[in-house]
Parts: structure tokens; C-alpha cells; sequence
């Protein structure tokens, strides 16, 4: 099968996906919160950003290696941190850690992860990222540092746009708790998805296996959004960082960056990027697009930024790097891939991007990243 025919776009990944997985593991990935004006706020305000094409610049094969951190990478994009990946597919976070390093771009492990970064090890290639939510104890964030470093991962994110648990109001309406336990509600619709049950029961049912070392048992009295985590995490401040800054020695982000005056704040303590991101609408029905918060962002800092939230093609890629973006990640779409295809989706899904890229930058006449042209706001 040519899945470039059958599927030539992420609409048709995320088309399949929704008929391949149970309702509630699709209301947990495709879900916003609240009203979901600000998941709907991302993509419109992607589309509103466009270029002027650009003509007569003769053959050539575009360049889409790009510089981050030091190295050069091949593709300006990579994966993001997906908690519970491996609800949305059985052995999720090992199948995109191989399709990433096939593809020499990062991936990023999610602290809520189905697997360890132990796990993980065995399938990472040299650009591993360990997403943390922060734990409050001084001792447990000390380990968990020391466990990603030893598994390989070479980049630290601390996400710091989730304070407290947010309140996704599909996902409630689904059934779902985290870790999912199977009501005779939830085993009807895994029932309809008999592909998604095999593939489940082989693995057993997903947990947060990451925190099990550190988890109590005292474990009651959470909502159907929050999960166990919540029990060991806080909320950071600017203490934190710089504690965390001292006990990492690789690169470290900070996640959910919106704010321009947050920038030189940033910089100062001695992050190394930025992540502008509003998590993808997860966490709060009232913010801005994040690509109208990146060129502000931009004019605050020379700070590396990594840019994530509605991506969906690789236009949209160049739409955040021409915006002022250094590199773009992708979590859903990367999830969507592998729901509808399995292992192979990543790869393909890397694969629509770079062909994607190449045809846009076609037309721009853009050789590299670098000679992107200006964006026009579209009407």
C-alpha cells in the first residue's frame, strides 16, 4: 500500500485514528478544556499567518537541516511529551522513540509516561528529552533527574503551565480516569475496537509507571482529570528553577512560556530556550493562540524557542518559524499517526511533514530555513 495515496494528510491519520481507538482514549487525546475556544483559537490563528509566494528561483532541493543547542538537526521539528501515550497506542513511547531516532529528531518522555526512562533507554537515540512535571520533594526530583540522566535523556522541559489539574470536560464526560479503570461503561467501548484490545492485552493496561516508585497509596479523593501525580508535584517558582538549574547539567527548557516579561526572567536564572506553548488547549480556555504570543516572545529574547500548540502540517511549521520559532514540536499529531497506522505512522507522519515542507518551501523560494520570508497576516 502506498500510504502516501491512502493518507496523504494528518486529517486522514486523525480520520482513522477516531475509528481505530475506544471513545474515551479519543476524548483524552483529541480534547481541550473547557469550551475548547483556545484548541479552535490555535488553528485559526495559524491560518491567518501566510507568505507571498516568491517565483523564477530555478531547481533546487530545499535544505531543512536546522541548528538547536549545538548540534545541527535534519528536520526543523520533533516529538512532544504526551502523557499516557501508551493508552492511545500499546507501546507508544518505544515506537516513537525509534521512529525519532530513525529520523535523527528529538523525543520527549513524558513524566506521566506509560514507560520509565529505563524503559526507554534501550530505544533512545542521541537526542532524548525528559519532560518533568515538578516533583515537591526535593529527594524524589533528585532520583528522577538521576534516572533520565543515566537512561540518556540529554535535555531537561520543565513544563510549568499545569499549577493544578484542569478540568477536561469530554474526558470527564467519557468515563476516563487516570490510570483508566475498566467500568462495564469503558469495557463497551474498547468492545468496538477489538484491534486497540489486542494490542492492549498483550501490554497489560498502561499506569504512570515513572511515579510508581514514589507513589503512596493514598490515592482517593482525585478527580477524574487528575491522576497521581498530582499528589507529588507543585507548583514551581523561580527558586525552583534555579535549583533545577544547578542539578542539570544539559540543556533545560521551561514549557509553557506566554508572557513576553517571562523572557528575560528566563534567561537571566539561565534556562537555555524557551517553549511557547499553551498546551495545545488542555489546560485553560482563556488564553491566547501561542503562535500570537511567539513574535513577542521573540523581541524579549535570543534565547532559543521551541514552539508547539495546533500544528498540523508542514506549513504550519514554517508559519511558526517564520513567526520566530528556532524548532517546532508535534504531540497529537504524532498520536494520531500511530493510533491509526501503528508503528508505521510515525515514520509516515514524519515523512508527510518533510514532503510538506519541501513543496512550501518550493514555492516561497526558500533554499534553508534560514531564507524564509516574512509572514502576512492573511484576511
Amino acid at each position: 500500500m502506498d500510504l502516501h495515496n491512502t493518507y496523504p494528510g494528518l486529517v486522514d491519520l486523525r480520520q482513522r485514528a477516531q475509528r481505530r481507538i475506544p471513545k474515551f482514549v479519543w476524548e483524552y487525546l483529541d480534547s481541550g478544556t473547557g469550551h475548547e475556544a483556545t484548541k479552535a483559537r490555535n488553528r485559526k490563528a495559524l491560518d491567518r499567518i501566510g507568505f507571498v509566494p516568491s517565483i523564477l528561483h530555478g531547481e533546487f532541493d530545499p535544505d531543512l537541516s536546522t541548528p538547536l543547542f549545538g548540534d545541527t538537526l535534519p528536520l526543523p521539528f520533533g516529538i512532544a511529551p504526551v502523557g499516557m501515550s501508551g493508552m492511545i497506542w500499546p507501546d507508544a513511547e518505544a515506537h516513537l522513540a525509534r521512529a525519532a531516532g530513525r529520523a535523527g529528531i528529538p523525543y520527549s518522555l513524558s513524566t506521566v509516561a506509560t514507560q520509565t526512562p529505563e524503559d526507554i533507554a534501550p530505544h533512545l537515540a542521541a537526542d532524548g528529552w525528559f519532560q518533568m512535571y515538578p516533583p515537591r520533594d526535593e529527594a524524589i526530583r533528585t532520583d528522577m533527574l538521576n534516572r533520565a540522566r543515566a537512561a540518556g535523556f540529554s535535555t531537561l522541559v520543565l513544563t510549568v503551565d499545569v499549577p493544578v489539574a484542569s478540568r477536561r470536560e469530554r474526558q470527564t464526560r467519557s468515563g476516563l480516569t487516570l490510570p483508566p479503570r475498566l467500568t462495564p461503561r469503558l469495557l463497551a467501548q474498547v468492545a468496538l475496537r477489538p484491534r486497540w484490545a489486542f494490542e492492549m492485552a498483550r501490554r497489560g493496561l498502561p499506569r504512570m509507571r515513572t511515579l510508581e516508585k514514589y507513589a503512596s497509596e493514598a490515592t482517593t479523593a482525585l478527580s477524574s482529570t487528575a491522576h497521581v501525580g498530582y499528589l507529588l508535584r507543585t507548583s514551581p517558582d523561580w527558586d525552583y528553577v534555579a535549583w533545577l538549574r544547578d542539578a542539570w547539567e544539559g540543556p533545560l527548557l521551561i514549557k509553557g512560556v506566554l508572557r513576553a516579561d517571562d523572557a528575560p526572567a528566563c534567561e537571566k536564572i539561565g534556562v537555555d530556550g524557551l517553549w511557547v506553548s499553551n498546551h495545545a488547549g488542555r489546560q485553560f480556555d482563556g488564553a491566547p493562540a501561542s503562535i500570537e504570543a511567539l513574535p513577542h516572545i521573540r523581541a524579549e529574547t535570543d534565547l532559543p524557542i521551541i514552539f508547539d500548540s495546533g500544528i498540523e502540517c508542514g506549513l504550519d511549521i514554517l508559519r511558526a518559524l517564520a513567526s520566530g520559532a528556532d524548532f517546532v514540536m508535534l504531540g497529537r499529531a504524532f498520536h494520531f499517526a500511530l493510533a491509526a497506522l501503528g508503528p508505521p505512522g510515525a515514520d509516515h507522519l514524519i515523512d508527510i511533514l518533510r514532503k510538506d515542507l519541501i513543496a512550501n518551501m518550493g514555492q516561497l523560494g526558500a533554499r534553508d530555513l534560514a531564507s524564509l520570508p516574512p509572514p502576512i497576516v492573511l484576511s
